[in-house]
């Protein structure tokens, strides 16, 4: 089979497919009669990726594979295309969310022992209905608490392979940075490498209360996550 034909092939299964694809998954595409060559799936994709250099979309690899999604640089203008209300996360989400990432795996009283205050049931519930956490065992203590970790889904949809690739903690000024995508106030959602359109709020059953009580600065926060996974090495 001809090298020219496999990345036609190839560049379809992406484009048709809504979720990213393995090298696995686009060998298997392939019958046995007439099987891909050996390394022709992986210089297809570097040939797509090449080809997509002066276009306004980029072949990417994520965590769960191989996908098609639109450059920063137009991204303004293609998110257009989504007229629903953007979606904006709350303070408590986004510290939640990210002390799981860095500090994976950990236990929500180990959160809110960090943060300085409870941490809102609904907050954990919703980040597990996203798919961006999940529970990855139980602490070996009395009681057994229930250890979070972060999910495949968490890392497609930040755009990244492994947990090595999130910005070091000392180069982050507030959690609001770990991504544009998930302001906390009312400005306009920059542009953002991912074409997906966020999902709903996390937080739109979370008390008023719940959410006003927030007495540990975010930078305070980071030095103690940064801290811990310190002595953890």
């Amino acid at each position: 089979m001809e090298q020219a034909l496999i990345n036609r092939i190839v560049e379809a299964a992406l484009l048709a497919s809504s979720t990213p694809l393995s090298v696995a998954q686009l060998d298997a595409l392939f019958t046995l009669d007439a099987p891909a060559p050996k390394g022709s799936i992986q210089t297809a994709l570097k040939q797509l990726q090449a080809e997509c250099e002066n276009r306004g979309v980029e072949l990417v690899e994520v965590a769960s594979g191989w996908r098609f999604q639109v450059k920063r640089d137009v991204h303004a203008w293609v998110a257009r295309l989504w007229t629903e209300r953007q979606t904006r996360y709350t303070r408590a989400t986004l510290e939640t969310l990210a002390l799981i990432a860095y500090r994976q795996p950990i236990t929500r009283g180990e959160i809110e022992q960090i943060r300085g205050v409870s941490t809102n049931s609904n907050i954990i519930k919703a980040l597990e209905e996203r798919d961006w956490i999940r529970s990855v065992g139980h602490r070996d203590v009395p009681g057994r608490p229930e250890l979070l970790g972060t999910t495949k889904t968490f890392l497609d949809y930040f755009g990244l392979k492994k947990l090595d690739e999130l910005p070091p903690l000392s180069e982050l000024k507030d959690f609001a940075e770990l991504n544009p995508q998930l302001p906390l106030d009312e400005a306009p959602i920059p542009a953002t490498a991912n074409n997906a359109s966020p999902p709903e709020s996390a937080d739109a059953d979370i008390s008023p209360q719940s959410q006003s009580s927030e007495p540990t600065e975010p930078q305070d926060i980071a030095e103690e996550a940064r801290s811990g996974a310190e002595n953890e090495q």
